[in-house]
Order: C-alpha cells, then structure tokens, then sequence
C-alpha cells in the first residue's frame, strides 16, 4: 500500500529540525526499500525548509500511522502537523528514476484537495517527462478519492498548480520542493 505522508513544520522550529537533521535521515535510512519519494519543502528563498514529504510503500495503515509518528522530528515538536493519505503511484517508479534527475530545473510539490468527483486520475498527457511523482489521495480503504497529488519539475508555481483541474479541487497548494535524503 503507498502513502503519502507531509509532515508541515511549525514557525519556529528551524533550530530544532536542523539540531535532530541526523536523526531523522537515520530513521528513514531505515525506510530506504520501501521509500518512492522524499524531500522538504521549501520557504520562498529556496533553500529554508518548511515541511518533509516522503512516499512510501507500506504494508498497512497501521505501519503508515507508525512511521509517520515516529519520526524524531514529529516526536520532538518540529511538525505543526502532518498529512498522511493512502496515495496511488500512477507512474510506477521512484524519484530516483526519474529522467531529469535530481536538479535540473525548479521542483515543486502540488497538493489538489478534493471536492466532489474525483478528478485528474490518469497521467496527464504531455507532462511524463516532467512528473516525478503522479498519483490519487485516497481515503484509508482507498475507495474514496480525496485529492491528487504530485511531485514535478516545472517552470514555476503557477506552471506547477495548471498541473491539475483548477475547480475540481476545494483548494490546491503548491510548494517548492527538492529531492531528498543524504547527499552521496
């Protein structure tokens, strides 16, 4: 079963999150099979993290809830709180694979709230060699859509949010994002 999980950091919590930064990569080297994404979010100037996202390739809900509330971070106060849906990989493969590799040109995280219908649940056409990562937010038994969400390179946030159907959606965020883990 694949998650998504977001965990959101609170205001104030730069120090903290840098001071327990070994930590959290020790605990999701510990995820690292079972890992398809991962990498913070990022404030305005590109470089200030606000928020972790890790997809993941799970047994159950109850491994998905231990992992993402386990975490040093979570567990120490970093996060003001964290998003965790069952998600469906729609291009079946990892952020490792992915052909533009892992820094060439801007990153960015979009999150489509769902309203109604469900929405955007096919590989938008054109967009491959830009998604990182594609898929439906679904509710735990996964029978209900509850958004969409992405990782993709594009030109910028407002390219990045035309990713999904602007009023299928009760809102859509759009973060600026980068690949994730310890530098090789």
């Amino acid at each position: 079963m694949e998650f998504l999980c977001h965990h959101r950091d609170r205001s104030d919590s730069l120090a903290l999150r840098m001071e327990l930064l070994e930590e959290h990569w020790s605990y999701m080297d510990r995820f690292a099979q079972e890992m398809i994404a991962r990498g913070p979010t990022l404030a305005g100037d590109g470089e200030t993290p606000t928020g972790s996202v890790h997809i993941l390739d799970l047994p159950d809900a109850a491994a998905a809830r231990a992992f993402a509330f386990d975490e040093p971070g979570y567990q120490a106060g970093v996060y003001r709180d964290v998003l965790l849906r069952r998600w469906r990989d729609l291009l079946g493969r990892t952020m490792w694979d992915f052909p533009g590799g892992p820094t060439d040109g801007d990153r960015f995280l979009v999150l489509g709230l769902g309203a109604g219908e469900a929405a955007d649940l096919t590989v938008p056409a054109g967009r491959g060699d830009d998604l990182i990562a594609y898929g439906p937010l679904l509710s735990d038994d996964a029978t209900a859509w509850l958004g969409t969400a992405a990782l993709l390179r594009a030109s910028g946030p407002a390219a990045a949010r035309a990713l999904l159907t602007e009023d299928r959606y009760a809102d859509i965020e759009v973060h600026a994002w980068r690949f994730g883990g310890r530098s090789q």
